[in-house]
């Protein structure tokens, strides 16, 4: 080989082994690590503790049949924690790191596919195929998203940490290690007049809250005792009791006392509630 050939191909070589070493000596890029307090689009970062964790999926009573949703997902705990107990699980989350994050951390857990992310806004995000919502969000936050909360199926399980929904009040409050978590299952909507057998209702509501007056045979008696858990309704009404279940704009139950057996009634008119 001519000694200018050999002299080029030895340069060439050469280059290529200090471009080879230069390249192995990058730093590998470091993994994002979430700093608590760290600002967000909305809130900090401050994570629940896993205990509180476990006792709001406890409270909601998370089971495989339902999908929870994470509103403001940080980490991914809480969607983990949900996916362990064989729950569809979603978080949302507005940081795109904390997401990366998020997706590392599930796939550590073995969960990758079964605790899913997704970078989005939550005032643009659809929460209407939840059956239970967990968050840990400032008051003003949790007042912004509550119509749209109070707009979901009957039934649906809202768990927050902390930080309550003004006044509408919790259907169950616990705590744990000093901190307290709140729950609300979204009441059906029964303001309005309804027709029944025996007369008419006319259902005034607050929430899960129900009074008003049953007008039958002449009389008219108020409600007492009113309230919704769910689709579910009971109330007092003169001397009977009565429990039914909503269904859009008809109720079906049974009443016991003065007027026991089976009662059902449909609505004529109906109010906003709040």
């Amino acid at each position: 080989m001519p000694a200018a050939q050999l002299l080029r191909r030895t340069w060439l070589i050469f280059a290529l082994c200090v471009l080879a070493a230069g390249v192995c000596a990058q730093p590998a890029k470091k993994e994002f690590e979430p700093q608590v307090g760290q600002e967000g689009k909305d809130v900090i970062w401050v994570p629940t503790p896993q205990g509180l964790i476990d006792k709001m999926l406890d409270m909601a009573k998370v089971t495989s049949a339902d999908y929870v949703m994470d509103l403001g997902s940080g980490d991914g705990r809480t969607v983990i924690a949900a996916a362990k107990r064989g729950a569809r699980a979603t978080g949302i989350e507005y940081n795109p790191d904390m997401v990366e994050l998020s997706k590392r951390n599930a796939e550590k857990a073995g969960l990758a596919g079964k605790a899913n992310f997704m970078k989005a806004d939550l005032f643009e995000s659809d929460f209407s195929e939840a059956t239970v919502i967990t968050m840990y969000l400032l008051p003003t936050i949790n007042m912004k998203l509550r119509p749209k909360i109070l707009d979901l199926k009957p039934g649906t399980r809202i768990v927050s940490h902390a930080f309550t929904m003004d006044e509408w009040s919790a259907d169950q409050t616990d705590s744990f290690d000093g901190r307290t978590a709140y729950m609300w299952i979204v009441p059906a909507k029964v303001e309005g007049t309804w027709q029944f057998a025996q007369g008419e209702l006319s259902f005034t509501q607050s929430f899960q809250m129900v009074t008003g007056t049953l007008k039958a045979g002449g009389n008219t008696v108020k409600i007492t005792n009113g309230k919704l858990r769910g689709d579910q309704i009971s109330f007092s009404a003169g001397n009977s009791e009565y429990t039914g279940r909503v269904n859009g704009s008809t109720i079906e139950g049974t009443s016991k006392g003065a007027s026991a057996g089976p009662w059902s009634a449909n609505r004529t008119s109906a109010k906003p509630a709040k």
